[in-house]
């Protein structure tokens, strides 16, 4: 059954449009009351990121919160991976965090978790749809039972402490030069101080949020910038962050991007070698690359892989029993440490292996060369174009060619009317061909 509010990672869209303060407001009321359990006294924490409307937003969920009995703690600007980690360490009976993500500043969203700090599972989630649609009115708390609110100042060292403890004891990170770029986003205080105090030469970018600002033209979703500043720094590492942290990409010291894959291959091996990984494999999803599945079967370890969306990636992990999974995108799940994507955490981990290997980046976080991979997307109008006959028998043509020699992923869209088509090889003109022959089937029946 469709959801009308929650998407892949919550509730998202434009600001002040889609994400009003009503909505904010009956989404605290709804997910309070699904959460205020037992007879103590409820509480939930809540975080944000940078932009402007997430005053507007972490007002009305308050209101939203409080209405219901929930006590509120206010943690201001903090990562997405803080507030799921300090969900559980506060014992915090429901954990917020208001973000788009590596979205512009136009949009926001709302992610919860759960009292281990886990995103929502979809029944939870239709359990507070319902409520939102249906009548809060009668469900609120009697004034005396009303919540409180209050901000507390600690959890940025709370977390720089959580984050530091996920490296060995005896390591630091003296001597490395580090270019860290926190996309004017939720991590513009903490990764930069939790580097330092680690011992590494700091140079941050992207520390500057004024309420527009994040994400534009820094950031993972905009290498440039650290790219850049690695050179002029002559840098041996860049470390770029999205707008809440849960994402990273590593730039190496010549300035060459270092995508989720390679970094997913790094960790892999890493903690094959210490005997670290709980199952001998790695959970990614559709899209990542041949190359990352070749070499980690290199390594005896499998590629396990799942839909798009890092909360698919967590699942499967948790219901098989691995501890090391993640997107090419450069969501990293480290479920030894976090219960969600950490971008900080990750970056340790290759951190780590610098410091172990004494190498240069370009050299530990280069472990395999990737497929040729060609991605296009086709917009259609309505319908559903996968289910007509010359795109059914196109898709099957192309995958006969490719054979052994190659993957094809169609994928449509889960929040617009597009269809992703994805194609990989070791035979470039072969893997374009196929690309090309698809998109030119889709067009031909949903051409917008």
């Amino acid at each position: 059954m469709a959801r009308k509010y929650f998407g892949t990672d919550g509730v998202r869209g434009k600001a002040n449009a889609v994400i009003t303060p009503d909505l904010a407001l009956r989404v605290g009321q709804a997910a309070g009351l699904v959460f205020r359990r037992g007879q103590h006294r409820n509480r939930v924490v809540i975080g944000k990121d940078t932009r402007l409307s997430g005053y507007m937003i972490e007002t009305a969920l308050v209101a939203g919160f409080t209405s219901v009995g929930m006590d509120v703690l206010l943690l201001g600007p903090m990562p997405t991976p803080a507030v799921a980690m300090l969900t559980r360490s506060m014992r915090a009976d429901l954990g917020v965090m208001i973000s788009a993500s590596h979205n512009a500043y136009e949009d926001n969203g709302i992610k919860l978790f759960d009292p281990d700090g886990f995103k929502l599972s979809d029944e939870t989630e239709r359990e507070i749809e319902a409520l939102i649609d249906g009548d809060i009115l009668s469900k609120l708390a009697a004034p005396a039972a009303l919540g409180r609110a209050k901000r507390i100042e600690s959890v940025h060292a709370r977390y720089i402490e959580f984050a530091k403890r996920t490296l060995p004891r005896a390591l630091d990170l003296d001597g490395l030069r580090v270019v860290i770029d926190c996309a004017n986003g939720a991590a513009y205080k903490v990764a930069p101080e939790a580097l330092w105090e680690l011992g590494a030469e700091v140079f941050p970018i992207g520390i500057e949020p004024d309420g527009f600002n994040i994400n534009k033209d820094v950031g993972s979703t905009a290498p440039n910038a650290v790219i850049n500043k690695v050179r002029e720094m002559r840098a041996d590492i860049g470390i770029a962050l999205d707008g809440d942290a849960d994402r990273v990409i590593i730039v190496d010291e010549k300035g060459q991007v270092v995508d989720g894959d390679q970094l997913m291959a790094v960790i892999a091996k890493s903690w094959r070698d210490d005997g670290r990984l709980s199952k001998p494999g790695v959970v990614a999803t559709i899209m990542s690359n041949l190359g990352l599945e070749r070499y980690l079967d290199s390594l005896g370890l499998s590629l396990q892989r799942t839909a798009v969306g890092d909360r698919y990636v967590l699942e499967h992990m948790r219901e098989h029993g691995y501890n090391l999974g993640g997107e090419q995108s450069g969501h990293m799940i480290l479920s030894d440490f976090s219960t969600t994507g950490d971008g900080l955490v990750a970056a340790l981990q290759v951190l780590a292996m610098v410091k172990k290997l004494e190498r240069p980046v370009s050299e530990v976080c280069h472990l395999f060369d990737p497929l040729p991979q060609i991605l296009k997307n086709v917009r259609y109008k309505s319908g559903q174009p996968l289910k007509d006959k010359r795109v059914v028998e196109a898709i099957a043509s192309t995958q006969a060619t490719l054979g052994d020699r190659g993957r094809l992923v169609i994928r449509p869209s889960g929040t617009e009317p597009v269809i992703r088509v994805m194609a990989e090889g070791d035979d470039r003109v072969l893997v374009e061909k196929a690309v090309d022959d698809v998109v030119s089937a889709l067009t031909s029946v949903a051409a917008y």
